[in-house]
């Protein structure tokens, strides 16, 4: 909101709102970053070059990526049931005499099902 007096993010609520908006044109207009508005708001991106522009002036090491280009560890949670070692089990099925009573009708076979309808 170009409106609202202080940006409700930063850690020094001493920044105006217009501020942070003019820095993130200025990286956009580089190429540094991708906008996208939606429903009266502002949505920034960066690129990989923004990323690069950012570790070169605020002096970071590479090893420091941004937390959304991790890679997410896999869950060490608590340890899973063991079963039959590589096996999944049976699924629970009704089985196809469920659906072959429902398919059969109380006509006998042979008998004429059209002959009755509308009676």
């Amino acid at each position: 909101d170009v409106h609202m007096p202080k940006h409700p993010e930063l850690a020094d609520k001493n920044v105006p709102n217009l501020h942070v908006m003019k820095a993130m044109q200025s990286l956009k207009s580089r190429g540094y970053v991708k906008e996208q508005f939606a429903w009266r708001h502002f949505y920034w991106y960066l690129t990989n070059e923004g990323i690069q522009y950012l570790r070169d002036y605020l002096h970071l090491p590479p090893e420091i990526v941004p937390a959304t280009l991790r890679r997410s560890r896999p869950e060490t949670g608590r340890p899973r049931p063991k079963g039959l070692e590589g096996e999944r089990p049976a699924r629970l099925t009704r089985g196809e005499a469920d659906r072959d009573t429902y398919r059969r009708s109380a006509v006998p076979p042979g008998a004429d099902k059209k002959a009755e309808a509308g009676a």
